[in-house]
């Protein structure tokens, strides 16, 4: 079992994009994705329908209160500040 963590890819010191692992088993990978409507997030789905990741295609428009809300819609736990500032960072 893999816990939550954000991983950020960096372009000339920016944050460029953004992956939330949620909780999932070692090894899981997506089945199907499914993406807001303006294309900033983009959730990740196990087979079994639960979420296993959030894409953040650009971070710099990414709030956490943007993400957070679709974190409690998701059912998963809310992204505390400090886990968040990875994406602001630079």
């Amino acid at each position: 079992m893999t816990e939550r963590s954000l991983q950020v890819t960096y372009r000339k010191g920016r944050p460029f994009a953004g992956y939330l692992y949620l909780s999932r088993a070692t090894g899981e990978t997506s089945a199907r994705t499914e993406a807001s409507a303006d294309a900033l997030l983009i959730v990740d789905y196990a087979a079994d329908g639960r979420p296993i990741g959030v894409e953040i295609t650009a971070p710099d428009a990414a709030t956490l209160d943007r993400i957070n809300a679709l974190l409690e819609r998701l059912g998963q736990p809310l992204l505390p500040e400090q886990e968040f500032r990875p994406l602001t960072a630079a």
